[in-house]
């Protein structure tokens, strides 16, 4: 039953189903390990009617990592329709910490990966989908501290609100509210950073096919589209993401060859930034921001613009190696001293307890950022042996997290007392 708006909001032992969970099955996809065996044993499962809930939506999840997304997704669909709480347990013989994660019923990458976050903790993870036509319960499972997970994304929106519906009468202490998360939308984004002193952060502008046609046949002009807007630019289709239809236009017959090759009516465009190196080399950098504070996640070095962390090749590059490490040994007083004061304003106006920043530096040495996320993988999936110098990092960024979590569960208990 749904919780109407305005009670409070009571608290209940929790009636959860075990899963294995995303960051587990991850693991073992991106260590080679063929999945089909478990999928094929769980199907068999499901089809004699023996299957709990938790081994349907680990079933979805396979599904999705073995390349089928649609039917990923309609196996969760059909398992959230009755069952919408799910337990990953911690790695004590007893629980530390109670996490309610507040999801929605999208992809895996549209809700935070947060049980990669929680590896080796004695943090027991419950994570409640909230979906249409269920919304919250009316008593909540028991819990030390909340966090909301669902993404910024369309399809997460109604989720996203009946969640800020309840969060003025929670029961307890309620990270990353769903109001902040709408921060991170491209365009909100801009508006928030686009004053903050020694950060650059391009106009992400919403441009319809017709106006882009437009543009395209010089019927109109950039300005027309927006001030800031100028050739070359960046398009991607609007919701599009990991660099889907993601490109570099250069001039008009460049944009004219791009849309005969898209079929979206929307696209979101910006100024394209030249970030390149006196190398000639791009350098693209990840942190994630706990609690106000940022942590090095990796650095990608490529020949090309559009980097992403797979296609800089970092594995095979001693050369490149040697430098991210040295980018995580010397972060909190080089990189992360060099732009203290623009990421400490970006952190305080986005106003989440935990989000992503890709960014680079510009020619004038300022922070240039790409884009903001709460859903991006933080991950200690990546071979010590190859990347000796990683798993430190990583765990330095899971244990602020974790103490994170204790102090507003203690600041939470102490209020309540």
């Amino acid at each position: 039953m749904q919780h109407p708006v305005s009670a409070p909001i009571g608290l209940t032992a929790a009636n959860s189903a075990d899963r294995i969970g995303f960051a587990q099955l991850t693991r073992r996809a991106f260590e080679g390990v063929d999945l089909h065996p478990l999928r094929d044993q769980l199907v068999a499962r499901i089809a004699a009617g023996t299957a709990l809930a938790g081994e349907g939506l680990d079933l979805s999840l396979i599904t999705q990592l073995l390349g089928d997304k649609d039917r990923g997704l309609a196996i969760q669909s059909e398992v959230l329709a009755f069952h919408q709480l799910f337990r990953t347990p911690g790695a004590g013989p007893k629980p530390g910490l109670r996490l309610l994660a507040l999801a929605a019923d999208i992809d895996m990458g549209g809700n935070t990966p947060i049980d990669f976050l929680l590896e080796g903790s004695d943090v027991e993870l419950l994570t409640l989908y909230v979906i249409k036509g269920v919304g919250l319960p009316e008593t909540l499972p028991e819990h030390d501290v909340a966090i909301v997970v669902a993404s910024d994304s369309e399809e997460c929106r109604e989720a996203l609100a009946l969640i800020e519906g309840a969060a003025p009468h929670w029961p307890r202490p309620l990270l990353n509210r769903p109001d902040r998360i709408g921060n991170l939308d491209r365009d909100k984004l801009y508006r928030l950073l686009m004053d903050v002193p020694g950060l650059d952060i391009p106009a992400t502008i919403h441009a319809t096919r017709a106006q882009l046609s437009d543009l395209a046949q010089a019927r109109i002009a950039c300005e027309d589209i927006a001030g800031e807007l100028h050739f070359p630019m960046i398009a991607r289709p609007r919701g599009s993401h990991a660099g889907v239809g993601l490109a570099k236009l250069d001039d008009a017959a460049a944009l004219a060859a791009y849309l005969a090759e898209r079929k979206e009516q929307d696209f979101f465009v910006a100024r394209f930034v030249d970030y390149v190196s006196p190398d000639g080399l791009y350098r693209k950098y990840r942190l994630a921001m706990v609690d106000g504070k940022p942590y090095a996640c990796h650095m990608a070095i490529a020949d090309r613009w559009d980097i992403w962390y797979l296609n800089a090749y970092m594995a095979f590059s001693e050369e490149k190696r040697a430098e991210e490490a040295v980018f995580m040994r010397d972060f909190d007083h080089a990189f992360g001293e060099r732009h203290r004061n623009a990421i400490e304003e970006m952190s305080r106006r986005v106003g989440l307890d935990y989000f992503i920043v890709d960014c680079a530096e510009n020619a004038n040495g300022e922070l240039l950022v790409f884009e903001a996320d709460n859903t991006a993988v933080v991950h200690n999936m990546d071979s010590p042996v190859v990347f000796p110098y990683k798993p430190p990092q990583m765990r330095k960024i899971f244990s602020a997290f974790t103490a994170m979590l204790l102090r507003h569960a203690k600041t939470g208990a102490e209020s309540a007392a």
